[in-house]
């Protein structure tokens, strides 16, 4: 319901509430990149730090929100697909977008291809992993491929990423930082980041349920409407950091924040929400076919920024059609055309 069933719940009010969000989560988003990039100077962190930890982090929020939530609810499958449908979004259509919108090509470097990209593929496997041994180890009886994710089992994504937090840190101990500028306002900048974060969470909690209101009115069904429309809308915040940051000239800051803020979904989001409720039923059967997918958009992307370093504007629009292709599989599995996704 529009600000907790303060307005009515017309698809008019519905639309206004998405331009009002978006209008917000810009506003929020400029506050979190600002004062990211001020305490990353202050603090001495690279480019590549900052885009994957700083602002990656904080940009990932509403997606973190979403597992949370769900998973209290009970709903935890459709947090899942939230997670995964908003990580492949941010793997094809943000490099996409900020390529576009850069003066000639978005550059990058051999630390985003062999050390992000690189640690990124590992988490999927690591997720994809953590849910066979969910299977095999603690099976659910019933038609469907399924197995109960326990807090045990949930521990070894939080440790990856730990290690990915180790290896972050041991590259801001090698990097040689320049000399602090004066007139950093530590306390304001801090404080600057967490009302960022919370207009995007605030803006975005609206965003979705305006657009999941718009889908029950228009017939669209759950399962397309939570990996393609959901998931586009918490990734907004990510979409708007990496264009304002790649048409600034920022371009590894803009593709450390992509890879960096679906690691962080995939290994901390969705374990934290295990580890809330003690136990959930994951279906195989749907993840799986999902993280193919998220897969093979991880290593497009790769072959994209490995070659010359940079992704040019044909291969720009090669990422979108890719994602268009994906929107249409989806399509296809919500009508019944194709059934590789069993149980939607």
């Amino acid at each position: 319901m529009p600000l907790g069933g303060l307005l009515p719940s017309t698809p008019l009010v519905n639309v206004l509430v998405v331009a009002a969000a978006t209008g917000l989560v810009w506003f929020g988003s400029g506050w979190l990149e600002s004062a990211a990039e001020h305490l990353s100077t202050y603090y001495g962190l690279p480019a590549v730090v900052q885009g994957s930890i700083v602002v990656a982090v904080g940009s990932s929020f509403p997606e973190f929100a979403s597992v949370v939530f769900t998973a209290l609810a009970g709903t935890f499958d459709m947090g899942v697909g939230a997670i995964v449908g908003s990580a492949i979004f941010n793997i094809l259509v943000i490099p996409a977008l900020a390529g576009i919108a850069t003066d000639g090509d978005l550059e990058t470097n051999r630390a985003i291809v062999y050390k992000e990209a690189q640690f990124y593929m590992i988490a999927v496997s690591a997720l994809v992993v953590t849910l066979a041994l969910a299977v095999i180890y603690e099976p659910v009886a019933g038609p469907a491929l399924a197995g109960r994710l326990t807090r045990s089992l949930a521990v070894l994504p939080l440790l990856l990423y730990g290690l990915y937090l180790f290896v972050q840190w041991q590259d801001v101990g090698d990097h040689d930082a320049p000399a602090v500028p004066e007139g950093i306002a530590v306390r304001r900048e801090w404080a600057r980041l967490a009302g960022g974060l919370l207009f995007i969470l605030v803006a975005v909690e609206q965003l979705v349920g305006a657009v999941e209101s718009l889908g029950h009115t228009f017939g669209v069904p759950e399962f397309l409407a939570g990996v393609t429309v959901v998931a586009a809308a918490t990734s907004l915040p990510d979409a708007l950091v990496s264009v304002r940051t790649a048409k600034a000239g920022k371009g590894i800051t803009s593709l450390g924040n992509v890879l960096g803020s679906n690691t962080f979904d995939l290994l901390v989001a969705i374990p934290v929400g295990v580890l809330l409720v003690g136990a959930v039923t994951v279906n195989f059967a749907v993840a799986v076919p999902m993280l193919g997918v998220l897969t093979l958009a991880t290593v497009l992307l790769f072959a994209v920024l490995r070659t010359d370093l940079s992704v040019t504007g044909v291969e720009a629009y090669a990422l979108l059609a890719a994602y268009a292709a994906f929107v249409a599989w989806v399509v296809s599995e919500t009508v019944g055309l194709t059934n590789l996704v069993r149980g939607v």
